[in-house]
């Protein structure tokens, strides 16, 4: 691996503490190019390098572009945490293929993220709570107005200071016309058109006065499926429902942790469909507990509010005591920032000068 740092690091100029989430980024990136049938060498050099892209690459043209999300964490004896790497490796090897694109080879994807996460391991705080973003990231770069699947490639790792996401329960609509995904489709992949396309009816629910939407089936708009950019979870009766992963539905890392978490704790998770006329009923009957979102960059995050047609249904008002995501939410949080036991083995340490060895 090629190793380009920095003279001077530009940490000392950020408040780690004030900037919005994935606007300030690290000091490097990571790069790897495929051309010829083969990934060449990786390199990790100044992020903000001129890579020579122009807009005639035929990702911007035709949509071949995918990534992932990830955390690095720290605990408080500054040693380095990645959270589940291989399901995303997996993952975005999964878009890769879904979307004509090469698969990543493990060396370049796992080795260089260790390598980049340890070179740029100042950049991540050791408070609870407080965290890395990693964006991978595989986009065609050939230059051609052809429709086909491209030739070359770009493979790059990225990091972001992580804040909240979302300070507060979200309102939420759910939707009655716009889809995220359709059966046979690409909403299994982490594909970058299916958030640009989210943009648009994102934006019509917000001029409502809401945060977010509930997406649902394509086919009748009976079924939940995912919130925004976020795996989405049902509390009923002191159970817990989500949709299971299918064509339409990303895997969510957080969404596997949650559901195994959840039933060691002996809370009974049901991975079945999600009827809108279901939750609606249960609100109505008080058997409704919570509507929560959970994803990468959020972790958890409580609904507060759900736009049904022409009704809006308030949900309870719990404590965290009383919030079963609440308590998913910090146990999980122990465990990524290396503050708690980790009986699943999800947690993997960043050994120091990786990139070195």
């Amino acid at each position: 691996m090629i190793i380009k740092k920095v003279s001077e690091s530009k940490i000392s100029q950020v408040d780690l503490e004030e900037v919005a989430f994935g606007k300030t980024f690290t000091d490097h990136m990571l790069l790897a190019r495929y051309a010829n049938g083969t990934w060449n060498e990786p390199a990790i050099i100044p992020f903000g390098t001129d890579i020579g892209l122009r807009p005639a690459m035929m990702g911007v043209h035709y949509g071949q572009a995918c990534f992932e999300g990830m955390k690095a964490y720290k605990n408080e004896q500054d040693e380095v945490f990645l959270f589940r790497p291989e399901r995303n490796f997996e993952r975005m090897n999964h878009s890769a293929k879904r979307l004509a694109m090469p698969e990543i080879p493990k060396e370049i994807f796992i080795d260089g993220l260790k390598a980049f996460t340890d070179i740029d391991r100042d950049w991540i705080p050791n408070k609870l709570g407080k965290s890395l973003y990693l964006r991978p990231v595989l986009f065609a770069s050939e230059e051609m107005f052809l429709a086909r699947a491209a030739e070359e490639y770009v493979f790059a790792i990225m990091g972001a200071v992580a804040n909240n996401y979302y300070s507060n329960p979200l309102k939420v609509k759910i939707a009655t016309h716009y889809t995220r995904a359709a059966n046979g489709g690409v909403g299994s992949a982490k594909a970058a058109g299916n958030y640009g396309a989210s943009f648009y009816p994102t934006k019509l629910a917000r001029e409502e006065g809401f945060d977010q939407i509930i997406w649902t089936d394509s086919l009748s708009h009976e079924y939940f499926e995912e919130s925004g950019t976020m795996n989405v979870f049902v509390r009923m009766n002191n159970e817990l429902f989500t949709p299971p992963v299918s064509d339409t539905i990303l895997n969510g890392v957080t969404r596997d942790s949650m559901i195994q978490l959840a039933r060691s704790k002996g809370i009974t998770v049901n991975e079945q469909r999600i009827k809108v006329k279901d939750v609606y009923t249960a609100h109505k009957n008080g058997s409704l507990q919570e509507v929560f979102g959970v994803g990468t960059a959020v972790i958890v995050n409580r609904f507060a509010e759900i736009g049904y047609p022409e009704e809006r249904l308030l949900l309870p008002n719990l404590t965290e005591e009383e919030s079963v995501a609440a308590n998913l939410k910090k146990d999980l949080l122990l465990i990524q920032s290396g503050r708690a036991e980790d009986p699943f083995g999800w947690r993997i340490k960043v050994e120091e000068n990786v990139a070195i060895a």
